[in-house]
């Protein structure tokens, strides 16, 4: 494994991936979805931290939307079973479809 020597935050990746935020939180919350290694906890202090990802966990996570999104049904199916939060699979199910 190469030497990590940048990370880009979760709201930066969600920026630049045209992505909701939400989404992107609700994803790697848990760690299992990407590659050990790939999401870094960045600690600002006794408690408050933020999310980021390596380069590699950044096209994991492409690769991931990009394979989902292959039809409307496949779409649905990935937010049903990696988004928890009913309410922004709702509001996410109802935006139009890339």
């Amino acid at each position: 494994m190469a030497t990590i020597t940048h990370v880009s935050t979760l709201d930066y990746v969600a920026k630049m991936l045209g992505e909701d935020p939400e989404l992107l939180e609700a994803i790697v919350c848990n760690d299992d979805n990407l590659s050990y290694g790939a999401i870094i906890s960045v600690y600002m202090g006794t408690d408050d931290s933020i999310t980021a990802l390596t380069d590699d966990g950044i096209d994991e996570l492409k690769d991931m939307l990009r394979d989902a999104r292959s039809t409307p049904e496949t779409w649905h199916d990935f937010l049903d079973d990696f988004v928890d939060d009913a309410e922004l699979v709702a509001r996410i199910k109802a935006q139009s479809p890339r």
